[in-house]
């Protein structure tokens, strides 16, 4: 699968939110689209899966447009896990889950379509949550059968905005560790929202730096987490440690009393 976009623009009535995204992504991947709050990071995905039409510009996901796919159309080539969901219907998990499969399959499950939602629980862990009311469950629980459900969509490309959000240390390095795992062994294309740096560049192929509604870097977490970037964008400084080949940022906080440069010239510092 590949996504080319060409001078895409999105504004909410005059206020402009994206504007001059050029970006080709090819290929199984796992990538992180990364950005302080409001850059438009969402706003990107969401014209990327067509839940929202560019202002200006085009998306296209292998050489058609995404203005000439059906939302059914869409929904087979293109998973979509957002950042919350605003289901409250106490539908069991797998029923919830089997949602993810109707695109496929409409309203008639199959045995397939039960083999692959509880293939798919088991590869997350939360097989013992099946007649669970998704309602009743925790953030983090929700959170993993909100992906369960995409990935029953079997896509080709995976959409997911801050899918670690909710999960504890653990579970973060887990999800992640199983979205790049699904990237290159089942060749999705995978592109996540994410707001921790280190997790992004310990796990993906690519990175996706915006700054102010405009693509500021791409490529490799080498190339794109450097000091200059960080202060660049993020308005902080920082220092990067090696950490096996990939880059791991320390923040500096020179406004915390604590943190101000002693006399060695050594300062506090924490991880971001």
């Amino acid at each position: 699968m590949e996504i080319r976009i060409e001078d895409m623009a999105f504004s909410y009535a005059s206020d402009p939110v994206l504007d001059g995204i050029r970006l080709d992504i090819r290929g199984a991947q796992f990538v992180s689209i990364l950005g302080p709050n409001g850059v438009g990071k969402s706003t990107l995905i969401h014209c990327i899966n067509k839940i929202l039409d560019p202002t200006a510009g085009k998306v296209f996901l292998d050489g058609k447009s995404v203005k000439d796919y059906s939302l059914k159309e869409m929904a087979k080539e293109v998973g979509y896990v957002p950042y919350a969901s605003s289901d409250t219907f106490p539908l069991s998990v797998v029923d919830t889950i089997l949602l993810g499969r109707h695109p496929h399959a409409g309203w008639k499950t199959s045995d397939e379509d039960l083999e692959i939602v509880y293939d798919t629980m088991t590869q997350l862990g939360i097989e013992d949550l099946a007649m669970r009311p998704f309602n009743e469950l925790s953030a983090g629980q929700h959170q993993k059968v909100m992906l369960a459900r995409g990935l029953v969509q079997r896509p080709k490309v995976l959409l997911l905005d801050e899918p670690t959000s909710n999960l504890d240390i653990k579970h973060q390095l887990g999800i992640s560790r199983l979205l790049k795992h699904l990237s290159h062994e089942q060749g999705i294309l995978v592109i996540m929202i994410s707001h921790d740096l280190n997790i992004a560049s310990k796990y993906s192929d690519s990175i996706i730096l915006m700054h102010e509604g405009t693509i500021f870097s791409v490529g490799t977490p080498l190339q794109v987490l450097t000091r200059e970037n960080i202060r660049t964008v993020y308005g902080v400084d920082s220092d990067i440690i090696d950490d096996g080949g990939r880059p791991h940022l320390v923040l500096k906080d020179l406004e915390c009393d604590e943190c101000r440069p002693m006399p060695d010239g050594s300062v506090c510092t924490s991880d971001l």
